[in-house]
């Protein structure tokens, strides 16, 4: 199904980039932007293979799974790692990062996030333990605001949101992801210690950030 769908997908972006004009005159009329809404689906359907970031904006709402953990790393001149290379070396840390969690109790299938998009509350489930709090989004719906409530001393995350093929990517700074992760631990009854590594993990990049891939 996956390569069906790669092909499919494919196949979509380039018949849209050779006739964007003509079909997009034909749908809508001669006066809007064809050229920019290809770029805009061509985008979307770039990088299928797990790397996807859509242009579309990501409504939070409902109940999301942890599925791993995501990593978002850029080089010096701000730019982005999105080559293979980088590619790989994110896939790499996110190795690194899902096994440290692991030993603290963090993996698919312990922990869940629910987002009520009428009040902007949320609450973050780990291991049966419910954190609650409201949350909010802003730029487009490409950044998203956590702020936890009594139990977790008021602590907030501020960072990306990203759509993926299955749900959401939630990306803070990895100090911040890391002092959150202290947090959870203490809870869990683990030691904070074991996920300090975590910010130390990509030295050589200016902007390091972690996170976790949410499934809906």
């Amino acid at each position: 199904m996956k390569k069906v769908f790669t092909i499919a997908a494919l196949a979509l972006a380039i018949t849209v980039q050779a006739n964007a004009q003509s079909l997009w005159d034909s749908l809508f009329g001669s006066n809007t932007d064809a050229a920019a809404t290809a770029t805009t689906i061509t985008d979307i359907l770039s990088s299928l293979g797990g790397q996807t970031v859509y242009s579309a904006p990501v409504s939070l709402n409902g109940t999301y799974s942890y599925a791993g953990s995501a990593v978002s790393i850029s080089k010096s001149d701000g730019n982005t790692v999105s080559n293979l290379a980088g590619s790989a070396v994110a896939s790499t840390l996110e190795g690194k990062v899902d096994q440290t969690l692991a030993k603290i109790g963090i993996q698919p299938g312990t922990m869940a996030v629910t987002f009520n998009s009428t009040d902007n509350t949320f609450v973050w489930t780990i291991a049966g333990i419910p954190l609650p709090g409201t949350y909010k989004v802003g730029d487009l719906e490409k950044t998203v605001t956590l702020t936890f409530g009594k139990n977790m001393q008021f602590f907030s995350l501020t960072g990306n949101l990203e759509s993926s093929l299955t749900g959401a990517k939630l990306l803070f700074p990895a100090n911040r992801t890391a002092a959150f992760l202290k947090k959870v631990a203490a809870k869990l009854g683990e030691k904070s210690s074991t996920v300090s590594g975590i910010a130390k993990l990509a030295d050589g990049y200016d902007n390091f950030k972690v996170g976790f891939k949410l499934t809906k």
